[in-house]
């Protein structure tokens, strides 16, 4: 469950004290949950490599091995759909622009939505036969229509895997096919599909389609879940001899929203189940806050020489934390400031710290920064706050 709740913040007398409002914070991963009432630990599944994590916070909530180097199988396509989406959104490509199917797309072996070589396909279709069919046919004539040749697109993918922080990923073409320096993690897994569901909301209903036809054919989509949980809307599966069956999944309960990421388990069947036991865990045990917002006034500082006698401070981004259930009264929020705030101040300035606390242990820090520009005062005032600093 993820509610907007209320946290009194702890500060110093120095400034203002009020209630405020709880409402994307810096990602947390491999952070413990501090826990107070028990809490079973998660389910034992069989992937040897998998991880659940909250979608808002980025808490981690079960895990093993998350940073082992695995295959990716078809899940490179989440990061081909990325690009392609990052394509439309600078408005360089269009989803109606037709694509000509080239050979090597034709010739594409494995999964493939069945385009014939020399017809035209818009990139909307493609994007279903990529997302739905899992097409590789499909992705070679997106990566030939967005970068020219899929060699070039690899490297625009490894691009965004380097700035979406996927340290642990290489790219060598959009399908996923197997290559000896192909390579992810799980971690690096749930960053871009947390990546993809926060900055592409439009076209990520593609996720939950269950089937696609084209040139009369129907194919279903191969995320078995998006039939047994109707709270799944997402994401993509994975599969080569080499890598195993891979899943990332995605379901949102009661405005809280988990993924999974299991990655060479033995068969569709186990990928599906291993990856339900996990969000149920999560979704069981465990609940979201959004703190604070982002903009949003937290309190104020006394800020000396300067226009004004103070200067809101707030937190750059949405702050959420994900709690055991039942914890939210242990938690607590304290600020501090660093040292004294001196005009002329900049807004977006660190003056400060933001902490929050659950059962008397640290679990996230966030800057305070000055959410509003103070100019410098004029001479009589800065001359009578010189005098003031002297007894501070």
């Amino acid at each position: 469950m993820m509610r907007r709740t209320l946290l009194r913040v702890l500060v110093p007398a120095l400034l203002t004290v009020g209630l405020i409002p709880m409402a994307m914070a810096d990602e947390r991963w491999g952070t413990p949950i501090v826990e107070s009432v028990p809490t079973p630990s998660p389910p034992s599944v069989g992937a040897p490599s998998h991880l659940l994590v909250d979608m808002h916070s980025g808490y981690i909530l079960a895990h093993r091995d998350p940073e082992e180097s695995w295959e990716p199988a078809s899940l490179a396509k989440i990061m081909t759909a990325y690009v392609v989406f990052e394509e439309l959104a600078s408005g360089h490509i269009g989803l109606e622009d037709k694509v000509t199917v080239s050979e090597k797309a034709w010739r594409s072996s494995g999964s493939r939505m069945f385009l014939e070589v020399g017809t035209e396909v818009t990139v909307a279709e493609l994007l279903q036969g990529l997302i739905v069919q899992s097409g590789n046919d499909a992705a070679v004539a997106l990566a030939e229509h967005v970068a020219g040749d899929e060699e070039t697109f690899a490297q625009v993918m490894n691009q965004y895997a380097s700035r979406l922080g996927m340290d642990n990923t290489h790219y060598t073409n959009a399908t996923g096919m197997p290559h000896e320096q192909m390579r992810t993690t799980a971690q690096d897994t749930a960053r871009l599909a947390r990546a993809m569901i926060d900055d592409f909301p439009e076209f990520y209903d593609w996720y939950s389609q269950r089937s696609f036809e084209y040139a009369g054919i129907n194919q279903h989509n191969r995320n078995r879940l998006l039939w047994r949980d109707e709270t799944v809307d997402g994401l993509k599966t994975g599969y080569t001899s080499s890598a195993g069956y891979n899943l990332v999944t995605s379901a949102e309960r009661g405005g809280m929203r988990l993924i999974s990421v299991v990655l060479g388990t033995e068969s569709e069947d186990a990928r599906a189940q291993q990856s339900l036991q996990l969000l149920n865990y999560g979704f069981r045990f465990f609940e979201t806050h959004r703190l604070y917002s982002a903009g949003e006034q937290l309190t104020e500082a006394r800020a000396w020489m300067g226009e004004g006698d103070s200067v809101a401070l707030g937190i750059p981004d949405n702050l959420y934390v994900t709690i055991p259930r039942q914890e939210y009264d242990n938690l607590s929020a304290s600020v501090s400031v660093d040292g004294q705030i001196r005009a002329p101040v900049e807004a977006g300035a660190k003056l400060g710290t933001l902490k929050i606390e659950l059962a008397g242990s640290v679990i996230h820090e966030e800057p305070l920064i000055a959410m509003e520009d103070v100019a410098e005062g004029g001479l009589w005032r800065r001359m009578i706050d010189q005098v003031w600093l002297r007894f501070e």
